[in-house]
């Protein structure tokens, strides 16, 4: 009889945990708190329009790639997809508009028509995205494993200086003010990222293998969901985990909410790991180090809070990835922002109306404020629509009549995310610590628990990472280590 794997959780981690069991002769089952696939990886419709709340820019969309390969096994790819022709922009209050075009020439031309006194600067950024554009750098560190790390190393090397200057240290070195000032905000408004984050992304662009996949993020997950249940997988919907069940320091099962209890060989969790350890695990399988992973992060200032705005307006024509500068600085949420980050959907005529569109503004907050907030509902709810018309005051400066199109708002908070999917930080829960790039390609210490057999981490909580093919990878690396634990050969085939 097959080994029986429950999984909690259809996110990216544990339908890809599902599938390669699936594929490698277990019998998995996925319990999922949700009425939906994906997890993080959502979207929804309000009014005829949809809102995604999770990609941006969707790596594994050219099949010369490992992480296309990876999606294709997922049952993710092929799929109708749209290429945008920059990476971001970034909007000046006076109008001046920096494209960051994947197309290298047109790129130089238009930097040099900008800032033609920073034509050395412009140079080294145009030929420091060459190495990235050449090679599946990211596929080979971080899907590849050691021997094809081992081969790829003559190509790597040459970029590992650009892991140690951030965006904000490389933005310093050019002395236009309007590029000093909006190309540190280049990788998802984050300066203190390393350069070398955004130099990939913008490498894997320039070969096709970044773009927006028509249906958002819902059907993207639905089709890993159609893959996991054709190859024979189970997913029980509206089944939320309450407890781990453990039997001599093995995992043994779990036990739902309505008092109901399932039982397996192995158990996988791709839920919040917070929860699955203080309250399904009741705090039993801890060390100093898990215990630091669970406190509340430092800085706890994260993207908290997005404004989704179903408009009376054509957006085809707008960047699908824009930095609005502002003016002044403006206090929102509690946060005092000096831009807006936003999508403009206009790429995906699937989402809209015709002729109508959606914008998503994506806000820095903090989970406790919005926390203290939600003791008032009616409190809570104000600031919602406060924050929305401060955004909506913001966007008539730049497109004027745009507050007199707006059809439909939407405004979902980290709070939001914790209703939904169960997390103790909504979109951000993952564990206090700083990434261990290396670790993550070697180890894999963060999908396993002291003292406790049988039990392994996918997602967030053991790849600390956003990127939705590093999370789902982590699931065929959990399978990867039963197979091996069990002394049988992994497949990825069908």
């Amino acid at each position: 009889m097959a080994k029986t794997i429950i999984i909690i959780g259809a996110g990216m981690g544990g339908m890809a945990a599902g599938i390669y069991g699936q594929l490698n002769g277990y019998r998995t089952r996925i319990f999922e708190m949700h009425t939906l696939p994906g997890g993080q990886c959502a979207s929804w419709q309000r009014r005829g329009y949809t809102f995604d709340a999770c990609i941006h820019h969707l790596m594994g969309c050219s099949p010369t790639t490992r992480i296309n390969t990876l999606w294709q096994e997922l049952g993710a790819m092929p799929r109708e997809l749209v290429y945008p022709d920059e990476c971001v922009s970034v909007l000046s209050p006076e109008g001046k508009l920096f494209n960051d075009y994947y197309d290298l020439e047109r790129l130089h031309r238009h930097l040099l028509e900008l800032a033609p006194a920073d034509a050395a600067m412009i140079n080294e950024y145009i030929n420091a995205i060459k190495p990235f554009a050449k090679n599946d750098i990211w596929g080979e560190m971080m899907l590849g494993g050691p021997a094809v790390l081992l081969r790829a190393l003559p190509h790597i090397l040459p970029i590992l200086k650009w892991f140690k200057p951030t965006m904000a240290q490389v933005g310093r070195r050019f002395s236009d003010p309007f590029l000093q000032r909006a190309f540190p905000l280049l990788a998802y408004s984050m300066p203190q990222i390393p350069f070398a984050f955004h130099l990939g992304r913008h490498g894997y662009g320039m070969m096709g293998d970044i773009a927006w996949p028509v249906g958002a993020a819902e059907e993207f997950a639905a089709s890993m969901a159609r893959r996991y249940t054709e190859l024979g997988g189970e997913i029980h919907y509206r089944c939320k985990v309450v407890k781990i069940l453990t039997r001599a320091n093995r995992a043994v099962g779990v036990r739902l909410a309505d008092g109901t209890e399932a039982y397996g060989e192995v158990i996988i969790s791709n839920a919040d790991g917070r929860k699955t350890l203080l309250e399904l695990l009741e705090g039993r399988f801890m060390n100093k180090q898990l215990e630091g992973y669970c406190r509340e992060p430092e800085d706890e200032t994260n993207c908290a809070v997005q404004v989704f705005l179903g408009v009376s307006r054509d957006l085809s024509r707008e960047p699908s990835s824009l930095i609005l500068l502002l003016p002044e600085a403006v206090t929102i949420a509690g946060y005092q922002a000096s831009s807006l980050e936003m999508q403009m959907y206009g790429l995906d005529r699937s989402m809209a109306p015709e002729g109508k569109g959606v914008i998503k503004v994506e806000l820095f907050s903090r989970y406790s404020y919005w926390k203290e907030l939600a003791k008032d509902r009616a409190r809570y709810e104000a600031e919602k629509e406060k924050v929305a018309g401060q955004v909506l005051d913001i966007l008539e400066r730049y497109y004027t009549g745009i507050k007199n199109q707006v059809e439909v708002v939407d405004v979902p908070t980290l709070l939001t995310w914790e209703r939904f999917m169960g997390g103790t930080h909504g979109f951000v829960n993952m564990p206090s610590k700083k990434p261990d790039f290396l670790a993550s390609l070697f180890k894999h210490g963060d999908m396993l628990l002291p003292g406790l057999d049988n039990f392994y981490f996918v997602g967030i909580w053991a790849t600390s990472a956003g990127a939705l093919f590093i999370n789902a990878h982590s699931g065929k690396k959990a399978i990867k280590l039963i197979c091996k634990k069990d002394g049988r050969p992994f497949t990825s085939a069908s």
